[in-house]
């Protein structure tokens, strides 16, 4: 498997690689010298991608200057508002995590954006990491706060141009994206899992689905939890046989396992066909990442707690990941999720982002998705409530045979009740 991968990858980076970058190494055809040389071309080419812009300011001649951002609440909702000098106004719905980090959005974040040139968005974003010391908070908390701010300024640039979020980073790939019905559950014993489960997918017009396995020490106060003995190697074929061979069945760990237990659970989900499993150990061991692919035929998938764009780069150029999962909101925005979708596609990946938050958060997701060429098979979704009303004069925004159709209006292309949004006040 690991040689098939190695030559899917060498044909798919020669069409896209300058001279010089496109021979890949394999097994022991090459000495340890010479990988190692190989390893620090794919260094050299990610780094390029890195350094490369995605907002495309080129569709505006003259400059868009924020004025002003103002976060609001109402309940457990936010919004943010950005409005430019030119009276230009945009809109986000912001993560539901924002009510314990507001303070980093007005203090650590908010201030770096005014008097702004949105034009210079990729060199904004890149900058709020260093100023005032904000790679302090890396990880979601700093990420929320900016992505909330990078979305509001793309819906106000959207609607300059008339161009929705997918096209103001890239060329519309995926004007449908279907999805899979993601489920959680882990914690209950088997015959109430598997009967979660079908409940939650019946309510809904899909024909692909992930499953939680191994435990989850998150889920519970005791310190060293165990679930039901063997839950997960019955739960496997049990929701196999249930769905048959034409649904798309992927598996999710949340990092639960070490090597050789990933490796084990991994197996199985080999067996009974799984597509791929997500985050097998701790997303940021990137050795046992590693080595759980060396060992698997199944893809890993991995990336939704990342914060750092050289976590993926060392998967990537080690071979260590096959899908990565980006996620829009904790990762800082679409600006930063584009880049690691490009280093992942330079190499033959698949790009899955992982989508979070309440709202709108399943919206932001497929925006993004319909812009990324290397979009991976399905994609997330909890379902499609939200506790925004609001109108979509291009899409139903419905799963139909397994698809929902992106907006394509300006922006983010919705219109939120102006009475819901009058609900909010200014957090100050």
């Amino acid at each position: 498997m690991k040689e098939r991968r190695r030559n899917f990858i060498r044909k798919a980076i020669c069409g896209t690689l300058a001279a010089g970058t496109a021979s890949f190494y394999s097994g022991n055809d090459l000495l340890a010298g010479e990988i190692k040389d190989h390893v620090k071309q794919r260094y050299q080419l990610l780094d390029q991608i890195l350094s490369k812009p995605v907002f495309k300011k080129e569709l505006f001649p003259d400059p868009v200057i924020i004025e002003r951002i103002e976060l609001l609440n109402y309940g457990q909702s936010f919004l943010c508002v950005v409005k430019a000098k030119d009276g230009a106004t945009g809109i986000s719905v912001g993560h539901a995590d924002l009510k314990i980090l507001y303070p980093i959005f007005l203090y650590k974040v908010q201030p770096f954006f005014i008097g702004k040139d949105t034009r210079k968005l990729d060199d904004i974003i890149d900058r709020i990491y260093s100023y005032n010391l904000n790679f302090r908070y890396n990880g979601i908390s700093i990420g929320i706060p900016i992505a909330t701010i990078e979305f509001a300024i793309l819906d106000m640039m959207g609607k300059i141009s008339g161009k929705s979020l997918g096209n103001l980073i890239g060329d519309i790939h995926n004007p449908e994206v279907a999805v899979y019905i993601a489920t959680e559950f882990r914690e209950k014993p088997l015959d109430e899992h598997l009967a979660l489960i079908q409940e939650t997918v019946s309510q809904y017009d899909v024909n692909a689905l992930k499953i939680k396995v191994g435990d989850q020490h998150a889920w519970t106060k005791e310190l060293y939890y165990k679930g039901p003995e063997g839950k997960t190697e019955k739960l496997i074929p049990k929701v196999r046989e249930i769905y048959g061979r034409e649904m798309a069945l992927y598996a999710d760990a949340n990092g639960y396992y070490n090597v050789e237990g990933a490796i084990q659970v991994s197996q199985i989900l080999e067996e009974y066909q799984y597509k791929y499993v997500e985050e097998p150990v701790m997303f940021d061991h990137f050795e046992d990442v590693k080595a759980v692919a060396d060992g698997l035929k199944i893809p890993i998938a991995n990336g939704e707690q990342d914060y750092s764009f050289y976590n993926f780069r060392w998967l990537i150029a080690n071979e260590g990941i096959e899908i990565v999962q980006p996620d829009n909101f904790y990762f800082g925005g679409y600006i930063r999720s584009m880049k690691v979708a490009q280093m992942a596609h330079a190499f033959g990946k698949s790009c899955i982002p992982h989508m979070s938050g309440v709202g709108l958060g399943y919206l932001y997701d497929i925006h993004f998705v319909s812009a990324i060429p290397n979009a991976g098979e399905h994609h997330e979704t909890h379902g499609l409530k939200s506790n925004v009303p609001f109108e979509c004069p291009t899409s139903p925004l419905k799963i139909d045979n397994g698809k929902i159709k992106v907006p394509s209006g300006p922006g983010l292309g919705i219109i939120i009740d102006p009475d819901f949004i009058a609900k909010h006040t200014v957090i100050k």
